[in-house]
């Protein structure tokens, strides 16, 4: 079998897909996307299809080291988006070939469903409160909200009391054993990260993500030391090179490597085996479309320390769009007490509706995230 053609979607909401065709009819789909940056990287797709094309698509390990080596210059959110979403396609390709699920192809399912938390709200925490009483209601054990909104460097207490107000509000509209995520979104920095960190520590939260930049990951031993939540980092860490500090410096109680950023299936499972060694728990990210989240699921089949996957049914940014529109097999993301079904079907598991894709990458997006700025005018992290 000879990889033909690979072919790009960008699609609305803020999504690009890859389909990748071989000389034998099989077809596989991945989704290599960095969010606000689509066309970057369906650029780079298009430049590592050169080594491609031609190439046995399933010789996944070999074309992955390939296309991570082979071009002196590596790593990042672009490149490894790129290769990703083709790593997505190729195991896509190789369990289609031999009629299994991708999890039985990395030593079968540990597991066979896994519990999913839903977004809540939109980019600012006061959207949130009135939205929690109805994802609980809808079966939801597990709920994440952005916690704050722009921060300075030194910010007010006024700040800091408006965040605790929101968590406190939705503590008590949801009771004591929902689990609550809250994403700072790397928009708090050391000197007040610490300071919300031990304000939040009184609502038993499920994690506290991102409460600082992975740049600065060297204050997680401060904000560690104020509070006994669990810390959940990783979305904008690329490889495992990038997590081996983070687990060797053992700050960090969960990774969040992110399917379609992270080198896709072939990476993420080497992750997640570095993080059962520390004993580190695993929730991979994914606020993208079916094909990272049927992705997601394969690897959180196989991964003992897996706990909780985040998916973007119903997600704010998904406007126009959502996850179930793109695949002809709806079910196969299967909800129910606040777990998802392993998919079971040949590859990834999903049947993508090509048709569809085609006509709404007729349209396209060119999403982009906001500029915030504070109260001074300097630019603010968003």
């Amino acid at each position: 079998m000879k990889i033909t053609k690979l072919t790009t979607y960008i699609v609305p909401p803020r999504w690009l897909f890859l389909k990748i065709e071989t000389d034998e009819g099989i077809v596989g789909w991945g989704e290599p996307v960095v969010e606000g940056r689509a066309l970057t990287v369906e650029a780079a797709v298009q430049e590592l299809s050169d080594y491609l094309i031609g190439k046995d698509p399933l010789l996944i390990e070999d074309h992955w080291q390939v296309m991570y080596r082979g071009g002196f210059y590596r790593g990042g959110a672009v490149h490894m988006s790129a290769l990703a979403g083709i790593d997505q396609a190729l195991w896509d390709i190789k369990g289609k070939a031999y009629g299994q699920p991708i999890h039985a192809l990395l030593g079968g399912q540990v597991r066979d469903r896994i519990k999913v938390y839903s977004w809540i709200g939109g980019d600012r925490p006061s959207d949130v409160a009135n939205n929690a009483r109805e994802v609980v209601a809808r079966g939801f054990k597990a709920i994440k909200l952005n916690g704050c909104e722009e921060m300075q460097i030194v910010d007010t207490w006024e700040k800091v009391e408006k965040a605790v107000e929101t968590i406190a509000i939705i503590r008590e509209a949801i009771g004591p054993h929902i689990g609550i995520g809250v994403d700072f979104h790397g928009r708090v920095h050391r000197p007040m990260a610490k300071v919300l960190a031990k304000e939040l520590q009184p609502y038993n939260l499920m994690f506290i993500e991102e409460p600082v930049l992975s740049e600065n990951r060297e204050a997680l031993k401060e904000i560690a030391n104020h509070c006994s939540t669990p810390i959940a980092l990783g979305e904008r860490l690329f490889s495992r090179w990038d997590f081996k500090s983070v687990l060797s410096d053992g700050y960090v109680d969960i990774l969040q490597p992110d399917l379609s950023h992270a080198g896709g299936i072939t990476e993420c499972r080497k992750i997640a085996a570095m993080a059962e060694a520390y004993d580190v728990a695993l929730a991979p990210h994914c606020p993208l479309g079916p094909i990272a989240l049927a992705a997601c699921l394969q690897v959180d089949a196989v991964s003992y320390n897996a706990f909780i996957q985040e998916q973007s049914l119903g997600i704010h940014y998904n406007e126009g769009n959502d996850i179930l529109d793109y695949i002809s097999n709806k079910e196969v993301f299967h909800y129910a007490d606040g777990f998802v079904s392993i998919p079971q079907g040949p590859g990834l598991g999903v049947e993508v509706d090509e048709a569809y894709v085609i006509e709404r990458a007729k349209e396209g997006h060119r999403w982009r995230n906001p500029i915030w700025r504070h109260e001074d005018g300097s630019v603010a992290e968003w």
